[in-house]
């Protein structure tokens, strides 16, 4: 089983038709047809979108993500129009509500690695491969790859894992055409967040995107959320030891906590997990608020 333990209603607001309940964000339409996104403070960990909210979580990821905007905008437009609060919306919607173009979504997770952990390290360890790449005998979890690789993922529905798939079904499911530009444009989007994240003593070591096309011009947008702690991995580079599992600027605690006794949770059972100790919430809310600080070099409070 896996899902949201209790799926919020969404908020009702005049003008705005509610389209979709995610993970994190809800998704509305206003009457101009624009999407409006607002990034909930929800913590989803394996699978399952948990009781309890992280504070302040959804405005970090925005406003991070706003800032990644600006960084990238000479790599690939983005989907944002404003950052206006819409008329008759909770308060609670300030600074982490987006509204933005309507795409032509492509369904693929454009992941970008430069490091060997999580879900490409299981593969590796079965095949050496990852997503149907060769790489080189002798790595570890952590490892830095010879190169940054494109290995891009079937976008999953809640409570589903996204699944690996080869950059051979991208070009069958997308055409040839787009799956070249995807790869392009997500490892030179990579390269450029990389760098800036090793200059703040950062390791990038993934990072996942989702791009749709412009039906107005065709040309390739990056949406969603970009280069946040929930959609990276985001390492300390003077903590960095290949052959270990990395400290990270995320959701470990809460994958931690759960993972251990203290939570009384069984993974493989029937029982969603249980609400989070204040203590768990309070140092997984820390870690974002520092990545946040540490990559723009901006102060949260």
């Amino acid at each position: 089983m896996s899902g949201f333990v209790e799926k919020p209603e969404p908020v009702q607001v005049p003008g705005l038709v509610h389209l979709h309940t995610g993970k994190v964000r809800d998704l509305y339409r206003d009457e101009d047809g624009r999407l409006v996104m607002v990034a909930s403070d929800r913590m989803s960990a394996f699978d399952w979108v948990l009781p309890t909210e992280i504070p302040d979580k959804g405005r970090v990821l925005t406003q991070l993500s706003l800032w990644w905007f600006d960084q990238l905008a000479d790599l690939v437009p983005n989907h944002v129009i404003s950052t206006d609060l819409p008329a008759g919306a909770p308060a609670d919607w300030a600074g982490r509500t987006l509204i933005c173009k309507n795409l032509d979504m492509v369904p693929v997770e454009c992941v970008a690695r430069g490091y060997l952990t999580g879900s490409g390290l299981v593969e590796y360890d079965e095949t050496r491969t990852v997503c149907g790449l060769a790489l080189p005998e002798g790595l570890v979890d952590g490892s830095e790859l010879p190169a940054p690789i494109f290995t891009p993922a079937a976008k999953a529905a809640v409570g589903e894992h996204d699944e690996n798939v080869s950059y051979e079904e991208v070009a069958r499911t997308a055409g040839a055409e787009t799956a070249a530009l995807l790869r392009q444009t997500t490892l030179a989007v990579y390269g450029r967040a990389r760098e800036i994240a090793r200059e703040r003593g950062i390791i990038l070591a993934d990072t996942k995107f989702e791009f749709g096309f412009d039906p107005k011009d065709g040309t390739l947008v990056a949406a969603d959320e970009v280069l946040t702690p929930d959609s990276s991995r985001f390492w300390p580079a003077d903590q960095w030891e290949p052959g270990r599992s990395q400290p990270s600027f995320d959701k470990q605690y809460v994958r931690d906590w759960l993972s251990s006794p203290a939570s009384g949770w069984d993974r493989k059972g029937e029982l969603p997990p249980p609400a989070l100790p204040a203590e768990v919430v309070a140092r997984t809310s820390a870690k974002y608020i520092e990545a946040f600080e540490r990559l723009t070099g901006q102060s949260w409070s």
